[in-house]
């Protein structure tokens, strides 16, 4: 009896599976297409999927008229500097939650999930303020601090499941064998969280490649701007966009986070249940 109900259930997990793939995978997919069509098309009352005339001319548009390669060393700057950072200061701060028990490591799980109920708007005034008397607004640096900031709480929650993966015993019986803690936590510890390092590094690249508002808020020059606020720059005075070339530059910023994802999937994903679990 069981098995015969296990199996519609089963049928229907794959079916919301399934339905859920195709609403993400819509708004890509129409991307693509509007990336490729011509200019009568795109203004088409029957649109369809497959352009019929399919053209590059969008792209190369979409160069001419805004500076994306520019913009996309910004972005690329930004993001690979924010995460090398937030894993340096994540990493020895997660192993430290992850063995120490007491109120420090408690106070600093607490920090972390009540650091990620705050929303940008309610934030962005005081950390305006903050990086003004800085002298950090229209700033890069000042950028990846914020972007360090902002991704560290997810960070130290990724790695201290990773750290709490790793058996303790390994390290005692390193320490039994006459290795000290230094030479404990780079030749036991390290190898066994390359994996988690390497997936938290991801993580906070692709949060800064793809983030916008502090950008736009806190970039005003426009040789200093990132990619997300360049393709704001396809939108007309009067809000009505230049839709070929806008699809063609958003297309072209989507690859870097894709290939990304597609490359370390499987650690992201680990990461992510592992701490979940161990947390």
């Amino acid at each position: 009896m069981s098995l015969r109900t296990s199996r519609p259930a089963r049928a229907g997990q794959y079916l919301a599976l399934l339905c859920y793939l195709v609403f993400l995978a819509f708004p890509f997919l129409w991307l693509i297409s509007t990336a490729f069509k011509p200019a009568p098309e795109l203004g088409s009352l029957h649109p369809t999927w497959i352009p019929d005339s399919p053209t590059l001319e969008n792209f190369r548009q979409a160069f001419d008229e805004q500076p994306l390669l520019r913009a996309a060393g910004n972005s690329l700057t930004v993001a690979l500097s924010a995460a090398l950072i937030a894993v340096v200061i994540a990493t020895p701060m997660a192993y430290v939650m992850a063995r120490q028990r007491g109120r420090l490591a408690t106070a600093a799980t607490g920090w972390v999930v009540v650091s990620q109920a705050f929303p940008f708007v309610l934030v962005i005034i005081p950390l305006f303020l903050v990086l003004k008397n800085l002298h950090l607004i229209n700033s890069l640096f000042g950028l990846i601090i914020v972007y360090v900031v902002w991704s560290l709480p997810f960070a130290l929650w990724m790695l201290v499941g990773y750290v709490r993966a790793v058996p303790a015993e390994l390290e005692e019986a390193a320490a039994v064998d006459g290795a000290g803690r230094l030479r404990t936590l780079v030749s036991v510890t390290a190898p066994l969280l390359a994996p988690g390092i390497v997936a938290t590094a991801m993580f906070a690249f692709i949060t800064a490649w793809n983030e916008f508002f502090f950008a736009l808020v806190l970039l005003k020059s426009p040789e200093k701007q990132t990619l997300p606020v360049i393709l704001t720059h396809f939108l007309g005075a009067e809000g009505v966009a230049d839709l070929g070339p806008l699809a063609a530059a958003a297309f072209l910023a989507t690859i870097p986070s894709l290939a990304i994802f597609a490359i370390i999937q499987r650690r992201i994903t680990g990461g992510m249940l592992a701490g979940a679990v161990k947390t």
